[in-house]
C-alpha cells in the first residue's frame, strides 16, 4: 500500500552501516517503487562526527546519491533529501546549509533541547533529572518554531521524545492541538515514522492519538522507516499504513524538487 520510504541514511552519519546501494535493493524486495535519502545534515549548534556529517562531506553525499540515482534509473526512483535538526538561532545557519545543494524535500527534526540530546542512548541518564511533563512541553515549543521557521518540508518523528519510554503524567492534548495547528498553517507534512518500533518506546512515531488530531487538522503525510541499516528499509509499513488509515488519512505525499508532486492514495 505503500510505496515510498523517505527515511534513509548512510554511513556519512557515522551511525549508519551500508552502502545506498545495498538500501535500494531491499527497496526493491520489499515492494517500493521510491525512496529518499535523507541523511544527517551537519549540526549547527555542536559538533559530533557519530550522529551527523561533517560540512565538507556534503560534496561526497550528494556524489553518493547521484550515483545510485544513475544505477538504478528505471528500476527505482530515487530522491535526495536530508534531515536537519532545528537549533532556535542557528536559523541563518541552517538555511544556508541547506540552500547550498539542491533536495527533493528537507525532514525537520527536534534531537536537542540546548545541547542535550534527549533521544541519545549516551545521554539517557540526564531524563533522571528532568520533569517530563517540562521536557514533553518544550519539544512541542521546538515542534513548532521548527515548521514556523520555513526551513523545513516535512516534520520528522513528531512524538520522538518519547524514545526510551518516558511518558507524561498530564494531559498534553491541547500541546499537540497547537502544533497541529502550527503545523497546518506553515504548510508543513509530518512523518510516520516506524523506527519507533524499534526503540524501547515500542511505538511507531507518532502514536495514533496525535496522528488523529494531525489528521482532523489536516496536516498531511509521507512515510519513513528511518533506515540505519539496509534491512530496515520499508519496515513495518503495513503497520504504518494501518495506522494511517485509522487516524483517518486517504493519501500521503510524493516531493520532488521540495514541492508536493503527487497525492497517493492510501485506499
Amino acid at each position: 500500500m505503500i510505496k515510498s520510504d523517505y527515511h534513509i541514511h548512510t554511513s556519512l552519519c557515522g551511525h549508519a552501516d551500508g552502502e545506498p546501494s545495498e538500501y535500494a535493493e531491499q527497496a526493491l524486495k520489499m515492494g517500493l517503487t521510491e525512496i529518499g535519502f535523507s541523511d544527517h545534515a551537519p549540526l549547527v549548534a555542536l559538533n559530533d562526527p557519530s550522529v551527523s556529517m561533517q560540512l565538507d562531506q556534503l560534496p561526497r553525499y550528494h556524489k553518493m546519491i547521484a550515483d545510485v540515482i544513475q544505477a538504478y534509473k528505471g528500476k527505482l526512483n530515487i530522491k535526495i533529501g536530508i534531515e536537519a535538526d532545528f537549533f532556535p538561532g542557528y536559523e541563518d545557519k541552517t538555511r544556508e546549509i541547506l540552500n547550498a545543494y539542491p533536495y527533493d524535500y528537507v525532514l525537520g527534526s527536534v534531537h536537542y533541547m540546548e545541547k542535550w540530546g534527549f533521544d541519545d542512548p549516551i545521554q539517557r541518564q540526564i531524563w533522571d533529572e528532568k520533569d517530563v511533563n517540562e521536557v514533553y512541553r518544550e519539544y512541542y515549543q521546538l515542534l513548532r518554531a521548527s515548521a514556523q521557521s520555513k526551513l523545513f518540508d516535512i516534520i520528522a518523528h513528531v512524538d520522538l521524545v518519547k524514545k526510551f519510554g518516558h511518558r507524561p503524567s498530564q494531559n498534553l492534548t491541547d500541546e499537540v492541538i497547537k502544533t497541529a495547528s502550527v503545523f497546518k498553517d506553515t504548510g508543513v507534512a509530518i512523518e510516520i515514522n516506524t523506527s519507533g518500533l524499534r526503540k524501547p518506546a515500542k511505538e511507531i512515531y507518532p502514536a495514533l492519538w496525535t496522528l488523529e488530531i494531525y489528521a482532523k487538522a489536516g496536516v498531511p503525510i509521507v512515510f519513513g522507516s528511518d533506515s540505519h541499516s539496509p534491512d530496515q528499509v520499508g519496515k513495518d509499513f503495513d503497520k504504518a499504513a494501518a495506522l494511517a488509515i485509522k487516524a483517518g488519512y486517504k493519501e500521503y505525499l510524493i516531493f520532488e524538487k521540495r514541492q508536493i508532486a503527487i497525492k497517493e492514495k492510501l485506499q
